[in-house]
């Protein structure tokens, strides 16, 4: 009786356990990069969802105009309403409040009338969802006090500008090309690749495509779109900021860390940066974690500084740029320090 030749007959092709072939199928190296993005991806749910699921207001820089008195007696009550949506001081009058929110000190001011009429300063140029916060607050206060109320947008956010999200998509759009063009460079050679001079010619490209990025959106939301009032030249001196910035900050961690460093930049820049920057929900309608931390982050600072170019003349700048300055430096150091070294270790040098 002749047996037939199988998986299990003597000299055919041994045949696996289930475990074997799983193990095959999907190795260590997988199995770590998948659980990774599972982490990843319900990060980015916890984030977005815990930032921009219950907007409250808390502690919104708020202006009081009224004679003496009356301001003392009017910061007093708006300071003790629940939750301390407001943080109010008197300002000496509608002038000052006007220049103060131009000037970005405040987010809004109101203006006490005599006989029983106010008005409500606000800015819709720093995010229409906070100016219509101050509105519901203001009105149902002066409801409570049965007096008038009329609203004057100080600083309009621009009619092609319809929600007062186009400096912020303009600002994730240069992080996205930054860290993007970054890990295109360190994958395409290999991340264990690094070479001093490999890390200075990467850095130059950057700024290169910085220099590239930013002018293009500066076109689109200028010109092209007419999407956004303000410099090109501003935006496209941002954007090449932002995009080098970024950029320099992913070599930095890919050098670090390998290619988990773009797992950790999007945690950064993505999970973390973008529901923090202040685009969809202005800082002080944010969680106070989102809040705190998204001045630091470059989507945050760069979204920052777009508003202020577009709406606010300029003003109030400094600390996003320094802000994004400092992670270009960072990016830079911490890139050419890790390529140093790994070349060290590959010569053998202790």
């Amino acid at each position: 009786m002749t047996q037939s030749i199988g998986a299990d007959a003597p000299g055919g092709p041994s045949r696996g356990s289930f475990l074997d072939e799983v193990k095959d199928a999907v190795t260590p190296r997988a199995t770590l990069l998948v659980v990774g993005v599972v982490v990843l991806h319900l990060l980015f749910i916890a984030s977005y969802v815990g930032a921009l699921h219950d907007p409250r207001p808390k502690d919104v820089p708020f202006g009081v105009v009224a004679p003496q008195a009356v301001a003392r007696q009017t910061v007093a009550r708006l300071e003790k309403l629940p939750g301390d949506p407001l943080d109010p001081r008197a300002v000496a009058d509608a002038a000052t409040a006007r220049e103060q929110i131009l000037d970005r000190k405040i987010d809004g001011a109101l203006v006490v009338g005599p006989a029983g009429g106010d008005t409500l300063l606000v800015a819709t140029g720093g995010g229409k969802v906070l100016a219509a916060t101050l509105v519901t607050l203001t009105t149902a206060l002066e409801k409570s006090q049965t007096r008038t109320l009329r609203t004057v947008d100080v600083v309009p956010a621009d009619k092609e500008d319809a929600n007062g999200l186009s400096s912020f998509y303009l600002t994730v759009g240069w992080c996205v090309g930054g860290y993007l063009c970054a890990s295109i460079m360190v994958i395409s050679s290999g991340a264990g690749r690094s070479t001093p001079r490999r890390a200075v010619i990467r850095l130059l490209a950057m700024a290169v495509v910085g220099i590239v990025g930013g002018l293009g959106g500066a076109l689109i939301v200028g010109p092209v779109l007419d999407a956004l009032p303000g410099s090109v030249a501003a935006y496209w001196g941002l954007g090449a900021l932002i995009v080098f910035a970024v950029g320099a900050a992913t070599l930095a961690f890919q050098g670090v860390f390998g290619l988990a460093g773009i797992g950790l930049v999007i945690l950064l820049v993505v999970i973390l940066g973008n529901p923090s920057a202040g685009g969809a929900l202005p800082p002080p309608l944010l969680p106070p974690f989102w809040k705190a931390i998204g001045p630091a982050l470059p989507p945050g600072a760069g979204t920052w500084a777009a508003r202020s170019i577009a709406y606010f003349e300029g003003n109030d700048m400094t600390a996003s740029l320094l802000v994004l300055s400092a992670w270009a430096a960072g990016g830079v150091v911490v890139t050419l320090l890790a390529s140093a070294l790994r070349a060290r270790r590959a010569q053998g040098t202790p």
